[in-house]
């Protein structure tokens, strides 16, 4: 017989949120697992004692974590889909009845916090990883992303403009007292001078053009794809569980290298914290320099950093003699040291050279000499860094140091833009850039978190004592063989 459900409305009813949710929900186990009262009292400093009251700084720390959790980079997005969830709703501790904060309080509460209760968050869901057994500490991979920033690239004006109307706008709120009275930058694209798509690549520069929707934001691309306006952010990995221990936005028109220590810092203190030490630090080409090799021989850090593909160990038609600092050509001629110089960049570099009269006759003198009357070679003073490292680098331990980085943050990089909400930032500057990546890797870890198991440690580690074991049966067994055959051939 055919069933046909008729379906009216109760006008009384008896529901308890709680009983309907299930003990291995996600959302049930991290209300019982993240502990946020912590927030109220970071807060407290935000807020006076009279007036209406405001959005509960937990409910919108949860809510900020259910958009990084969902995937969802929109604050309307987070309302509605969490109106729609009995988890979500119990997680946020809302009946079913109860409304909401309305999506526009979630942006200006983000914008209202400092950076630094995110950053406690964030430390707060490393310990717990930590003490589950989760990070080791010892090896940090290291890598960045370009992460889309909340503008087009049809907001970029010159920067001339872009900077008279930010100096115009800063000096007529230095003469206004009332705040409520301040002028806010012009974020209206003028008619004139846009930027022009049809002008050459080269011309895109940061020097030049700036968005005047985010004017921290930069121009990047990558080859094959469109320019775009970006934020980088950068990523330290622990290599044990690929937990992130250390995370933030920084300025795309900034080299990796240059970022390097200051992330190593601030991923070595919060480990510190819970007494783990780094010992190594994996990364790739990008962050190779003489500042960065020198920050981890400074601070006693074993890195594994390949040299640029530009760097050579030889110089071409020289050999270079350590124990009298000095430089010979393949005619037996010698250019010794002889001052320092400062680039740039205010790297100290040693000057090699030799006077061209001492060649006469040398048919290379012309691609040895081409300008000057002397023959010159200039070095880095701590070229014996990048030296190390290119023989670090290929021996064995160094290629497996270099697979372990790939397959350690690269797949994490992905996880975050494509599954926790951090492929394009729904905040404009750096700051509040910064505050949408760390929340991206406080979801991440949560994660992370939710999945693990004690058991996996031991089950890991009986399984590594099972293979080690049968490696040394095997090995016995070769060895009593070679006994035996060795006894027949005695005889």
């Amino acid at each position: 017989m055919q069933g046909k459900k008729n379906y009216q409305e109760k006008l009384f009813i008896s529901f308890q949120l709680s009983d309907h949710i299930p003990t291995d929900n996600f959302y049930k186990r991290l209300n019982d697992t993240l502990d946020l009262d912590f927030v109220y009292r970071a807060t407290a400093k935000y807020y006076g004692r009279e007036g209406q009251k405001s959005i509960d700084p937990v409910v919108f720390m949860k809510l900020m974590l259910v958009g990084y959790l969902e995937n969802l980079t929109s604050d309307r997005k987070i309302i509605s889909t969490s109106r729609m969830r009995m988890d979500i709703m119990f997680f946020l501790g809302y009946d079913l009845d109860e409304e909401l904060p309305w999506h526009s309080t979630l942006s200006r509460t983000r914008q209202l916090y400092g950076m630094e209760l995110f950053e406690n968050l964030f430390r707060q869901v490393l310990k717990l990883c930590i003490d589950k057994g989760m990070v080791s500490g010892k090896r940090q991979a290291v890598d960045s992303a370009y992460i889309h920033a909340n503008a087009s690239m049809d907001s970029l004006v010159e920067r001339d403009i872009l900077n008279d109307a930010s100096k115009y706008s800063n000096e007529l709120n230095d003469n206004v007292e009332d705040t409520s009275m301040r002028i806010v930058p012009i974020t209206k694209k003028p008619a004139k001078r846009l930027f022009d798509k049809s002008l050459p690549l080269e011309k895109r520069s940061n020097k030049t053009h700036g968005s005047i929707s985010d004017p921290e934001a930069r121009i990047s691309f990558k080859p094959g794809k469109a320019y775009r306006l970006t934020y980088t952010s950068q990523v330290s990995v622990d290599t044990a569980k690929h937990v992130i221990t250390g995370i933030e936005a920084v300025l795309s028109d900034r080299r990796d290298s240059q970022c390097l220590p200051g992330l190593v810092k601030r991923t070595v203190a919060d480990l510190k914290e819970n007494g783990l030490k780094v010992e190594a630090i994996l990364a790739d080409t990008n962050y190779s320099s003489m500042d960065a090799l020198k920050f981890m021989r400074d601070n006693a850090i074993d890195a594994y950093i390949p040299n640029a593909g530009a760097f050579r160990v030889t110089r071409e038609g020289f050999e270079y003699d350590a124990e009298n600092d000095r430089y010979k050509c393949h005619q037996g001629r010698y250019l010794p040291f002889t001052h320092h110089v400062k680039d740039r960049n205010g790297n100290i570099n040693k000057i090699y050279s030799s006077k061209i009269t001492e060649c006469a006759g040398c048919p290379f003198l012309q691609s040895c000499a081409k300008s000057g009357r002397r023959k010159t070679i200039e070095d880095g003073i701590d070229r014996y860094l990048f030296d190390e490292m290119q023989v670090k680098m290929q021996s064995r331990k160094g290629k497996k140091m270099r697979k372990i980085r790939q397959s350690t943050v690269e797949p994490v990089l992905g996880s975050l833009i494509n599954f926790t909400g951090m492929k394009r930032v729904n905040t404009r500057g750096l700051k509040q850039a910064n505050k949408c990546m760390v929340m991206a890797a406080i979801a991440y870890n949560l994660k992370k978190l939710m999945k693990f198991k004690k058991n996996d440690v031991v089950a890991n580690a009986q399984t590594q004592s099972n293979f080690y074991h049968q490696k040394l049966k095997h090995a016995m067994y070769d060895i009593q063989t070679f006994k035996v055959v060795d006894f027949h051939l005695v005889n």
